[in-house]
């Protein structure tokens, strides 16, 4: 079966992610697209939040994780990310997450990584 797609569109945070030193002591800017492989037949048909993949919560998850972390490299935070949302909803069974920096090379709006992952 095909599975059905929540889309978490610019989440906009400020966190530390980077290799430079004013990267590690400076929040920059991470835009954030999640697309959030579900099965939404059963809240379709009862109309329940508690059927229903909560993206209210899993963007909150993915913002303190932003905020809280630290790590070096973009491919790193995408898959923390991804885990926060496999942890915080069970209802996920796939995720295609972009991860970009604006701003972050000269002569470039932005720079980033998508990857997908499926729940084992």
């Amino acid at each position: 079966m095909e599975l059905d797609r929540i889309h978490i569109v610019d989440l906009r945070v400020f966190g530390i992610v980077g290799i430079k030193a004013d990267e590690r002591i400076t929040p920059q800017e991470i835009l954030v697209n999640a697309t959030l492989g579900v099965d939404s037949t059963t809240a379709a048909a009862s109309d329940d939040i508690a059927d229903a993949a909560n993206y209210r919560t899993i963007t909150k998850a993915m913002i303190d994780q932003i905020k809280g972390g630290r790590p070096m490299l973009v491919e790193r935070l995408a898959q923390e990310l991804v885990d926060v949302i496999f942890n915080t909803e069970p209802r996920v069974q796939a995720v295609e997450l972009r991860l970009e920096k604006p701003g972050a090379l000269r002569h470039t709006r932005s720079v980033g990584i998508t990857i997908c992952r499926r729940r084992v």
